[in-house]
């Protein structure tokens, strides 16, 4: 009887170490994807069907295993939704990625001086974005008001996972915006000849349009609001290419500069209608804070610095000597 019960107890160790075995051996199994693979799980895939569908595609040997492991551990079994980037680490570990929801991570651009028609366009373009834009009726779908969108998007990346909407992507550009403008207009030096933070994030982007140096921005600044508070018109070539839109060659002409259009502070008085790019916190800090200086004009030297100049006669001759160095180059 003894022996009996002994040769059970054996057996039953024996089984024992092996099934442990078999367990690590299945803990430890990698999961056979090349480099690189994305995978997707669709709303309502069950640990079953994604076991069978890695196993359908020769990633794994069997699906028993880790169906029983399952069993074991039912937090397996909780897949969120997603696209997900697997290795060749164990098929454990990849699933619990899935149990995480670390999806895989995907990124968007904005340029700070980029306009919103080439800011859409990208958004068009870029890839694992549910395109949702009502491009007849953004203002209502991202700023909820009837204002032009322009100047709104605050230049930086964002991230973004397989499915998000374009639209949610640009309300979150236009909220960090909207939180940076505000703070920058909190902070504003006084006597500004500004009406509202609005109209500081106009101006921002025409700093931002005419900068060629980041270090000129607060400069540049203080030129246009010497010129506003002088009630000189700002003169500004990139409200004038915004206005001309897709009719802009390249090359802006001396009619260009005489035409009308509500963006041509060649023919306006004080700043556009709305603003011309998307600008960054620098050059709106920059607007709302600009340094005292004498300055009313300035000309660009051609290699992206400005010459910054008191008066008219002072400017002209700035331009001349400009003039000159340019033909100096191309002889």
């Amino acid at each position: 009887m003894l022996k009996v019960i002994v040769g059970i107890l054996f057996a039953a160790l024996v089984t024992t170490a092996v099934g442990y075995h078999q367990l690590q051996i299945t803990i430890s199994s990698t999961l056979l994807v090349p480099a690189n693979t994305q995978f997707e799980v669709k709303k309502g895939m069950g640990f079953n069907q994604l076991c069978q569908q890695w196993q359908a595609n020769k990633w794994l040997e069997s699906c028993l295993k880790f169906q029983l492991i399952a069993k074991l551990d039912p937090t397996l079994t909780d897949l969120k939704a997603g696209l997900y980037l697997l290795d060749s680490t164990t098929v454990l570990n990849n699933i619990r990625r899935i149990n995480q929801g670390k999806q895989v991570s995907f990124s968007f651009t904005i340029i700070e001086g980029q306009m919103l028609r080439d800011v859409l366009t990208t958004v068009a373009k870029t890839p694992h974005l549910r395109q949702d834009l009502n491009i007849d009726n953004l203002s209502q779908q991202i700023l909820n008001a009837d204002q032009h969108l322009e100047g709104w998007l605050y230049p930086d990346t964002y991230h973004y996972h397989a499915n998000d909407s374009a639209s949610g992507l640009l309300k979150r550009a236009y909220s960090t915006m909207q939180m940076t403008l505000d703070e920058a207009w909190q902070q504003r030096a006084d006597d500004l000849p500004l009406n509202s933070a609005y109209e500081a994030l106009i101006l921002a982007s025409i700093i931002e349009k005419e900068t060629g140096l980041a270090s000129e921005r607060p400069m540049i600044a203080s030129v246009f609001t010497n010129r506003l508070n002088s009630k000189m018109r700002l003169q500004t070539d990139p409200t004038v290419i915004y206005g001309l839109g897709t009719a802009y060659d390249g090359d802006i002409k001396r009619k260009d500069l005489t035409s009308y259009t509500p963006y041509n502070t060649y023919r306006i008085p004080g700043l556009p209608p709305t603003p011309i790019a998307m600008p960054s916190k620098a050059a709106i800090l920059a607007a709302v804070n600009p340094p005292e200086s004498d300055y009313v004009y300035f000309v660009a030297k051609g290699d992206g610095s400005h010459q910054f100049s008191k008066t008219l006669k002072a400017h002209n001759k700035a331009v001349q000597d400009y003039l000159r160095y340019q033909q100096q180059l191309s002889n």
